[in-house]
């Protein structure tokens, strides 16, 4: 099933997908374009992975880690699908990431990578978009490129983990005004979710509503105000984003 949080009326709701159409927790049935989109989940701690794929670390002119790299993002950095990302004004290269984001169905600790998957919820899609001229030193990624307000859009739905063949085999695609720019699959990931869930609940608890984003393949291509950026999961759907100018004041 894929699942949706909205406003509409005046009122956050609980959607599914419906012929097309969403079906609020109260039983009305709307459009999609009737509601403002909302994460599909409320967000709680995020980890976020950085060059979980050999291509994009090359890309990127970086040596591959040999351990997960993980950070944190703060949950005002996400917005839902259809939703504005601010491009601060002295940027020079901002790029977009597609990335397949996992959230934690139950809390979780010392997980073996061969139960893992009992402790997924679902899957979505998150564009975690990077502000490069920020960049210090990617081994240790600093706020001022990962944690801005809007600048990772997430949704549109979160797709029951039962209703996923294989998560690590889902293509990624990302458009830039209707044109292809990014294409990759899920199981070229340096480190898959298993072991992801294994390594992180091996020292820490996971707790329902955590999500890991799990990084993206390469193809980062700079966006600039005015663009419309489409960031798609197969199996999963597509995540509409527009890059808009950052206030001054």
């Amino acid at each position: 099933m894929k699942r949706a949080r909205v406003a509409y009326s005046g009122a956050i709701h609980d959607a599914v997908e419906f012929e097309d159409r969403l079906k609020l927790d109260d039983g009305r049935i709307v459009g999609e374009e009737e509601v403002v989109w909302l994460p599909p989940v409320q967000v709680r701690t995020v980890f976020a992975l950085g060059l979980n794929y050999a291509d994009h670390a090359a890309e990127l002119a970086f040596k591959a880690p040999t351990e997960p790299l993980v950070f944190l993002k703060g949950p005002n950095t996400f917005i839902g699908h259809r939703g504005q990302t601010f491009r601060p004004h002295d940027a020079t290269f901002m790029h977009y990431e597609c990335e397949l984001a996992v959230v934690i169905g139950k809390q979780a600790r010392k997980v073996k990578q061969q139960d893992a998957y009992h402790y997924v919820a679902g899957y979505t899609i998150a564009n975690d978009y990077a502000i490069r001229d920020y960049l210090e030193n990617y081994y240790r990624p600093n706020l001022r490129v990962k944690n801005r307000d809007t600048c990772t859009p997430i949704g549109p739905w979160l797709v029951d983990a039962k209703d996923i063949d294989d998560p690590m085999n889902l293509t990624l695609r990302t458009y830039v005004n209707g044109q292809l720019t990014q294409e990759g699959n899920t199981k070229d990931m340096i480190f898959n979710i298993p072991f992801l869930i294994e390594y992180l609940t091996s020292f820490m608890t996971l707790n329902k509503g955590d999500i890991i984003l799990t990084g993206t393949p390469v193809g980062a291509v700079n966006v600039e105000v005015g663009d419309e950026v489409v960031t798609e999961i197969e199996q999963i759907g597509r995540l509409v984003n527009t890059i808009v100018a950052k206030p001054t004041i």
